[in-house]
């Protein structure tokens, strides 16, 4: 397995959100299930990211595939009362840092808890004050 993606997991299954960063591209494209338009940069990734963390609980890993620069992670967790599988499809660049983060995932209820509970901390936060307008 290619470092960058034992590195996500060990950050991932830590919930220690600072540390995502390390891993991001600063030009990271981030697309979650959530949000039509596509987040660019390693700041704003990595703060959607952690708030992603604190959303989903019971998260865990349950299949990992890939080789060189792609790779897709399958995880399932909880939204709530709600029950969530989905996939992180992670493409990394030549130094091997993360380039493309995008996340798919099912079913179409639990992806609207996770919206409605992402706009909820999202709107809350000073950090993304200065992406307000993205958002709308």
């Amino acid at each position: 397995m290619h470092p960058t993606i034992e590195r996500m997991i060990e950050i991932v299954t830590s919930g220690d959100e600072g540390k995502i960063i390390e891993i991001l591209a600063d030009d990271v494209q981030f697309m979650p299930p959530t949000y039509y338009k596509t987040w660019t940069g390693a700041e704003p990734a990595a703060a959607l990211l952690g708030h992603v963390g604190n959303v989903f609980e019971n998260f865990k890993y349950r299949r990992i595939m890939g080789e060189g620069n792609d790779w897709a992670l399958e995880f399932e967790c909880k939204i709530g009362e709600l029950d969530a599988v989905g996939v992180d499809l992670i493409t990394l660049d030549d130094l091997g840092k993360i380039a493309k983060f995008e996340v798919v995932m099912r079913p179409y209820k639990s992806i609207g808890a996770l919206r409605d509970a992402m706009n909820a901390r999202v709107m809350k936060d000073a950090r993304f004050l200065k992406f307000k307008d993205a958002l709308q």
